[in-house]
C-alpha cells in the first residue's frame, strides 16, 4: 500500500511541476519576442517594440533578427476583387454546373481555370505571427514539386503563390517533376528546374 501511494505522490509531483514550468515557457518565449528586442536608436539602453518592415533588430542573444512581411503586398491583395479572390467561393452559372469536371482532377478545372494565377489569399494567420521576427540570414531552399495528372492552371498558381510570397534570395530553385503523367504526352517521367536568380 505504501508504494502504491509513494507513486501517486510522485505522479502529482510531477503534474505539479507540469503546470508550474510549462506556462512560464510559453510566457518566456513571449516574453523574449516582445520585449528583448534591442532599439536600433537606442543601443543597449532601450527596447523596442515597435517593427519597421525589413529592419534589422539585434537581439540580446548577439542574433539579428528581421521583419520578412511583405506587409505592403497583404495590404494590396485585401484590397483585390473577383472571383475566387481571398479563398471566396467561384459563383457557379447553372450551365457549368457539371460534375464531369471534378472526375479529372479532383476539383473543378472550369472555375481554377477562370481564377487569376496570382489570386489574393486571406491572412488566417494568428496575431502573435504577424509580427514574430525571424532570422536576419536564413538559408536558401530549393522546392520540389512532384505532380501527376495535374491541372495546369492549379500547378501554376501553385508555382506564384511560391514566387509572389517568399523572398527571391531564399528560393535557390524550383523544381517541378512530372511523375508519370499520362495526359497526352510521350514523356513518362521529366523534370524541370527554374533558377531563380
Amino acid at each position: 500500500m505504501k508504494r502504491r501511494q509513494k507513486r501517486v505522490l510522485q505522479m502529482a509531483f510531477v503534474f505539479m511541476v507540469a503546470l508550474i514550468f510549462l506556462p512560464n515557457v510559453g510566457l518566456w518565449s513571449l516574453y523574449r519576442e516582445k520585449h528583448l528586442m534591442k532599439s536600433h536608436e537606442g543601443g543597449d539602453q532601450g527596447f523596442s517594440l515597435g517593427l519597421s518592415e525589413g529592419h534589422i533588430y539585434p537581439w540580446m542573444d548577439g542574433m539579428k533578427r528581421r521583419d520578412w512581411h511583405d506587409n505592403e503586398s497583404i495590404r494590396r491583395d485585401e484590397l483585390r476583387v473577383g472571383k475566387g479572390e481571398h479563398g471566396k467561393p467561384y459563383p457557379l452559372a447553372e450551365d457549368e454546373c457539371d460534375d464531369s469536371v471534378y472526375k479529372e482532377n479532383g476539383f473543378n478545372i472550369h472555375v481554377s481555370n477562370n481564377i487569376a494565377l496570382d489570386r489574393s489569399l486571406p491572412d488566417i494567420r494568428h496575431q502573435n505571427c504577424r509580427t514574430r521576427l525571424y532570422l536576419e540570414n536564413l538559408p536558401n531552399t530549393s522546392i520540389i514539386i512532384p505532380f501527376h495528372n495535374e491541372g495546369w492552371s492549379s500547378l501554376l498558381r501553385t508555382i506564384h503563390s511560391i514566387s509572389r510570397r517568399t523572398p527571391d534570395h531564399l528560393i535557390a530553385e524550383i523544381v517541378l517533376v512530372d511523375d508519370y503523367s499520362d495526359r497526352g504526352r510521350n514523356v513518362r517521367c521529366s523534370a524541370v528546374a527554374f533558377v531563380v536568380p
